[in-house]
């Protein structure tokens, strides 16, 4: 159970962060148009933007992909204006839409992740 308190307080200083606010501004338009009942939505959510995260982060890390990082630093910002806009205009949430949404939580992940590497 220490080693889970270790990685949470890693975890926590990582978004908290300054260096972070491409990620606090992504899970805060990721997760606006949810109300406070829906938060096992909204944690599968940031679960999901988590799991691309990290995935990224390691394979760019051991060097088993490259991306050059002026295109990370373009698309990461795209990432939450269309994460923004995609809110913006959903009508009414549907199974297929909860899933839509789960999928770009994952694959923006995935280009946030390479922000770090």
């Amino acid at each position: 159970m220490s080693d889970f308190g270790l990685y949470f307080g890693i975890g926590w200083d990582h978004i908290m962060s300054w260096d972070a606010l491409d990620h606090l501004l992504f899970v805060t338009a990721l997760a606006t148009i949810y109300y406070l009942k829906d938060w096992k939505q909204v944690l599968i959510l940031v679960t999901a933007f988590t799991i691309g995260h990290s995935l990224t982060l390691a394979l760019s890390v051991l060097d088993v992909i490259r991306f050059p990082s002026n295109w990370v630093e373009f698309l990461i910002p795209c990432t939450i204006v269309i994460t923004a806009f995609s809110n913006l205009f959903q009508k009414k949430f549907t199974p297929k839409s909860i899933r839509i949404n789960y999928f770009l939580a994952l694959f923006f992940g995935l280009i946030h992740g390479l922000g770090f590497a």
